[in-house]
């Protein structure tokens, strides 16, 4: 038996096998692979998997201390995840002691990320990490979509299950559309299931693209996040911070000022910071990240057993 250690971590209900892939880590030495596309689709099947919304791979930093990789449910690679990265920072302070420090800089798809680690220092675990999350792109080029390369995409239209919806695209280093709902009484999780799956394949959106139906309320933003290669999730850090982004852009929310946004899982503190000449110098995402369970499982059985 070719046994492959994980751990099993959650960000507000968003959940992940983390493998750490490091030379020298046993986890490294297991074939076939997890970022393996079969071998991700096994692992993350609820049925006949252990379950989760991707694989989170622990490799040796480029320029920070780690570097991690997403491999979603479906096998696909995702440039960013939110939630993730507060899931790996958080392995990495309680499980590398050489890494057990305030601040911790993680490679991603989205670039170096700091994550600042507020810690019980005598109980040895994270509470929160809160993450830079990097400037968000804005023009068609950088989401990437069709259209005008330097062009920015708010309140454009979109159509998806027969409906008109007005939509604002935002990168975080991954794609993401949000769309506003003004109807108190929506159910974002039902329209969500519906414009979704249309809207993640539309060919506007050439590497496919996370969406969300957002509502802002007296002092906060609620939101469902269709996620591209998932589904919809409890928590999408990535849709969170894209969403406080496009509510700025559209006029429904104002930079330099944390908004907490109620996931299906819990709740994010973003802040879209600004510059005096109105420019997005960065996001800042804070939120928690807890462990489910260690264990190990033989990937080879697994992919048999899913065909």
């Amino acid at each position: 038996m070719a046994a492959l250690p994980f751990v099993k971590v959650q960000g507000l209900g968003n959940d992940f096998l983390v493998v750490d892939l490091r030379p020298g880590q046993p986890a490294a030495l297991v074939r076939p692979s997890p970022l393996e596309p079969a071998v991700a689709r096994a692992l993350c099947d609820r049925h006949f998997g252990v379950g989760a919304d991707g694989i989170l791979a622990i490799l040796p930093g480029r320029e920070g201390d780690a570097r991690m990789r997403v491999i979603n449910a479906d096998g696909s690679e995702a440039e960013m995840c939110g939630n993730g990265i507060r899931c790996v920072a958080k392995v990495l302070w309680e499980k590398d002691p050489a890494l057990r420090r305030p601040l911790l800089r993680i490679d991603t798809g989205a670039g170096l990320l700091a994550c600042a680690i507020d810690a019980d220092e005598a109980a040895g675990r994270v509470r929160s990490v809160t993450v830079e999350m990097g400037q968000p792109r804005l023009t068609r080029a950088e989401i990437p979509m069709l259209g005008p390369p330097a062009e920015r995409a708010v309140r454009i239209p979109l159509r998806a299950s027969g409906q008109e919806l007005s939509a604002t695209a935002v990168s975080m280093g991954n794609p993401h559309v949000v769309i506003f709902v003004e109807d108190d009484g929506a159910d974002l999780r039902a329209l969500a299931e519906e414009v979704g799956p249309e809207l993640e394949v539309d060919p506007t959106f050439p590497r496919r693209t996370n969406v969300e139906l957002a509502r802002i309320g007296a002092d906060a933003i609620e939101l469902v996040v269709w996620e591209r290669g998932c589904g919809i999730t409890l928590a999408c850090g990535t849709g969170a911070c894209a969403t406080v982004v496009a509510a700025c852009l559209e006029g429904r929310a104002h930079p330099n000022q944390e908004v907490l946004v109620h996931l299906l899982g819990g709740t994010l503190g973003i802040t879209a910071s600004s510059t005096a000449a109105g420019l997005f110098s960065g996001v800042r995402m804070r939120g928690p990240a807890d462990m489910v369970f260690a264990a190990e499982v033989d990937p080879a059985r697994l992919v048999a057993a899913t065909g």
